[in-house]
């Protein structure tokens, strides 16, 4: 008959009150003025407590006092009698004509349900007589930050240096004395709602004015705006039940805070900790000074504190249960020795002396078991279309429950604060290594991005070895005047200028001759600059349609070079030649030679037509560039080739589209390196990067003209890079890409790693592009093989009839790989040299002369960048020989997820193989952490994982 009031209960003031009614208690919920309907609904209701009825319902009205409310919960108490008559079983006639007394229930309590509720409870309680905190004095609004923080500031302990204001002039002298960032929130605001770190004096004043306009998570409008110090250090949260001034700690917590995606503070969960502990030693009593201090004699608390440089210092108080739904509730009980958890207390704490007498002062030292809230964290981003990560975490032998914050069709992001965690779990388990290794198994899960499966979108399919130009931010390969670009060589390692390089000499004649260079961009300049190095004359060609922007990818090394003469492509190659005659003057023309992809046809034309050496243009071998004609060459040379099918008009590709298994590649048949290549996931999205083939230009300039289609090869992806003369083909090395799932993406690169030539791998791949270059009528110059070996052996990707391009930043590498020579003095001596050209080996040496790799930046953050700490350090690597990267202080910085977006690339070589090794692992440690750059801290929202409610909980079946 004794009736307990619940003011506002959601979270876990719902299972607070479920555990009164588990007591034979009535409860009655009674609802704050504004309190909104959402946070009513069951979304804020624990699943556990979504059977929880109240006798009856009371809403504040906007028109009444606190006198009108008592009346009303008194009235409701009398109409209730009818409901209990109602149901009564007995259906006897002296039972039912009796009727009850109009005092049949006795108030025996009022408790806040949550943060809302806090004032109206202390003012309830009150005024009916019942176990109150009281709400006289300065404690009738306990629940004011600012108030807090001064009612400690007047009983001698450490607090948070603030101001406070209801408008931006009564707060601006502290701002702008106070470092910042600093911390702006409401006054009274529900746990963390609109609690905001800001860096800036204007992204303050901009959070002040909009707090004031925002309605409250719970519903009104808040009235004040609390600024406060930033305080540096470890985050607890120490929990309290108390009665009669009696504070009992029922649990002691650490929030585990890390850098991650780009923000310093992600939270990855929440640990107990012993109370025996020399933090909580320290966080227990000042804990307790707080509750004094606040007059918080009765029921639950939840103080979250910093232990500072000065000691402990109170963030805020919350007047009431631990929030989160009561997720850890299972854990705390555990920890004690399954005996009790806040909720107990608080129960306990209203409604049975003697039960709180028992509960000891601090929870058992040591704790009875092992466990932790796990806060999920996710490195990528999508829509979700499966969560499979769940269901695994539900099949681990520490997991209590599962509470995520999304599902099937929510967009999830990467994580950087608490509102874009995926979720959280608990886990606890008698036995610390299991429990440990169900830890790091979700960890490792997050890392892969196993949580979730997204719905699919079409994927670049750009590799570091092409050039891949255009408007992204950082793109590979760039101009040496292109704003913003950062290319850094070693200037300290003499050894990387004089590795035992062949001494190549000039013909008598080389001053008299000239070589025509088509299309030098990338390391085709470096190709220019061998030959002009041997005393040969130089003449650039550039093909129609090259655009101004590609002749200015010129490698840092080649920026001073000139030319004889350049020549523009005439209208027919009887216009070219004689153009070309004619800028040679009186030089005899020795070669014709491919300078970069675009210029791989002309090449072969007029080299034929100059009767220098050449490739040939005839027959099929006019279009060996084209990527369906490759294809073709060698399936008919009875080598494995690629599916595939390719048109000027879907309905050409059609029935393959319909009928090839996905992912299929799409990409223009004479594209430049990897441009437009695309991995579509299913049928509308490869039609629809069919037709956007056609309308936008080529990265060489002009226009697509067929698009080919093709299955999607899976297994390792390797590089081999030739140079031929008169069909005899040597290997200058054979590389194989690093690729791995990051930031949600299946194939980011990680790196380009040099295979040692006498490997099994290595002499397949060897001999399969031996016979590809055989079929492909590839009898002289570079050749830079894109092979992926298959479950049924080697596969031609494509055939790129030239050197190897990013810029040739790969040559230092290749060099000291192979004791002196690369693939640019190797395709000079195909051409020029034919003694030089017999000298060099059939292959690299095995094992190769030393240890070496190129190591591609991958960035698992985003924001604006302000500094770059980590090219310094990077520079300072004893294995460090070149780092180029188009991101700077002034740019943007994404998360990689393609080659397009990847920071950078670092050559780092190394005769010992173990300096190299730490070298990468400090690279990729320096990436993990955010270490590389230094980003604008831009405003966050600084939700406290104990306030938080996620949905849609998940139980173990135990």
């Amino acid at each position: 008959r004794s009736l307990i009031l619940m003011v506002d209960p959601y979270s876990t003031g719902c299972m607070v009150a479920q555990e009164i009614s588990k007591r034979g208690y009535p409860i009655m919920a009674v609802w704050t003025k504004g309190f909104s309907p959402e946070m009513k609904s069951e979304a804020h209701i624990p699943l556990s407590c979504r059977d929880l009825t109240y006798i009856s319902q009371v809403d504040d009205l906007d028109h009444w006092n606190v006198d009108d409310l008592v009346r009303a919960v008194q009235q409701s108490a009398l109409e209730v009698d009818d409901l209990v008559r109602a149901v009564q079983k007995s259906a006897s006639e002296h039972a039912r004509s009796r009727g009850y007394a109009e005092d049949y229930y006795t108030i025996g309590g009022c408790i806040a349900g949550g943060e809302a509720g806090v004032d109206m409870a202390d003012l309830l309680s009150e005024r009916l007589g019942v176990m109150s905190n009281g709400a006289k004095g300065d404690f009738a609004n306990r629940r004011d930050k600012k108030i807090q923080q001064e009612l400690i500031r007047k009983a001698g302990m450490r607090s948070v240096r603030q101001a406070c204001g209801k408008t931006f002039e009564e707060v601006e002298d502290f701002l702008k004395s106070e470092s910042f960032p600093v911390v702006l929130k409401p006054t009274d605001s529900a746990g963390s709602d609109g609690v905001k770190l800001c860096h800036t004096m204007e992204e303050a004043k901009d959070h002040f004015h909009h707090l004031l306009k925002v309605e409250a998570v719970n519903g009104g409008y808040n009235e004040q705006v609390l600024c406060q110090e930033f305080l540096r250090g470890k985050e607890y949260v120490v929990d309290h039940a108390s009665r009669n001034g009696v504070h009992k700690t029922m649990m002691v917590w650490v929030y585990d805070k890390r850098p991650r995606n780009g923000s310093q503070f992600v939270y990855f969960g929440m640990l107990p900790i012993d109370p025996q502990s020399e933090e909580a030693k320290m966080l227990i009593p000042y804990t307790r000074g707080v509750l004094d201090a606040l007059g918080m004699a009765h029921g639950p608390s939840h103080g979250e504190v910093i232990i500072t440089r000065d000691g402990p210092c109170l963030v805020e108080m919350n007047c009431r249960a631990h929030g989160g739904d009561g997720n850890w509730a299972p854990l705390g009980r555990a920890l004690t020795g399954g005996k009790y958890c806040q909720i107990e207390g608080t129960a306990a704490a209203y409604l049975d002396e003697e039960e709180f007498d028992k509960i000891p002062d601090v929870p058992p030292s040591p704790l009875k078991a092992s466990g932790l809230e796990v806060n999920l964290v996710s490195y990528s981003k999508g829509t979700i279309k499966s969560t499979p990560g769940f269901e695994i975490i539900k099949k681990l032998p520490s997991f209590v429950h599962l509470s995520p914050a999304v599902s099937i069709g929510s967009d999830v992001k990467f994580t950087v604060d608490l509102i874009t965690s995926p979720g959280c779990c608990v886990l606890m388990n008698n036995d610390s290594d299991v429990l440990d290794k169900d830890l790091q198994f979700i960890r490792y899960l997050e890392e892969i991005n196993g949580l979730f499966v997204y719905e699919t979108k079409g994927e670049s399919l750009a590799r570091p070895t092409a050039a891949t130009f255009g408007s992204a931010a950082h793109r590979r390969a760039m101009s040496i005047d292109r704003p913003g670009l950062l290319r850094i060589m070693s200037q300290d390692r003499p050894e990387l200028r004089g590795r035992g390089l062949m001494k190549r000499f000039t013909t008598v004649d080389a001053s008299k001759e000239v070589v025509i260079v088509v299309d030098p961009y990338s390391t085709g300049c470096l190709i220019v600059q061998e030959i002009q190095s041997r005393g040969y004359k130089v003449i650039a060609l550039w093909t129609k349609g090259f655009s101004e922007e590609m002749k200015k990818h010129v490698p840092l090394s080649c920026k001073t070079m000139s030319y004889h003469q350049q020549v523009t492509e005439g209208g027919d190659i009887g216009e070219t030649t004689r153009l070309l005659y004619k800028a040679a003057g009186a030089l005899r023309i020795v070669s014709c030679i491919c300078g970069g992809e675009a210029g791989v046809d002309a090449a072969d034309v007029i080299s034929e037509r100059l009767m220098v050496r050449t490739n040939g243009a005839q027959g099929a071998f006019a279009y060996r560039r084209d990527k369906k004609v490759q294809q073709e060459l060698i399936k008919a040379a009875g080598m494995r080739s690629i599916r595939q099918a390719a048109g000027k008009e879907l309905s050409e590709v059609e029935s393959f589209l319909r009928s090839e298994r996905y992912p299929v590649v799409l990409k223009p048949t004479d594209s430049a390196g990897t441009d437009g290549v695309k991995l579509c996931h299913d049928y509308d999205e490869a039609k629809e990067h069919f037709e956007l083939l056609f309308e936008v230009e080529a990265v060489n300039g002009g226009f697509n003209t067929e698009v080919l289609c093709q299955e999607f090869l899976r297994g390792k992806e390797y590089v081999i890079d030739t140079f031929s003369r008169d069909g005899e083909h040597k290997t200058m090395a054979v590389w194989v890409y690093d690729k791995r799932p990051a930031n949600g993406a299946a194939f980011v690169y990680f790196g380009m790693i040099p295979l040692d030539t006498g490997s099994l791998e290595a002499k397949l791949l060897i001999n399969y592009t031996n016979n590809v270059l055989d079929a492909l009528g590839m009898k002289n110059g570079a050749g830079h093989a894109e092979v992926i070996l298959t479950p049924t052996g080697p596969c031609l990707v494509e055939m790129n009839c030239r050197a190897q391009g990013g810029d040739g930043n790969w040559r230092p590498l290749a060099r000291a790989l192979t004791g002196g020579y690369s693939q640019v003095e190797g395709c000079v001596d195909a051409y020029l040299d034919k003694k030089a050209f017999h000298c060099l080996p059939k292959i690299p040496p095995s094992p190769p002369k030393a240890f070496g790799q190129e190591v591609i930046l991958v960035s698992y953050a985003e924001g604006d960048v302000i500094g770059t700490p980590g090219y310094d350090d990077i520079k300072e690597l004893e294995s460090f020989v070149y780092l180029e990267t188009g991101v700077a202080i002034g740019g943007r910085v994404e998360h990689t997820v393609d080659l397009l977006t990847s920071v950078g690339s670092v050559i780092l070589l190394h005769d010992d193989e173990e300096v190299l090794k730490r070298d990468i692992a400090t690279i990729r440690e320096m990436e993990k952490n955010n270490k590389l750059f230094e980003l604008k801290q831009s405003s966050r929202l600084m939700h406290a994982v104990s306030t938080m409610n996620l949905n849609n909980l998940s139980l173990a079946e135990s």
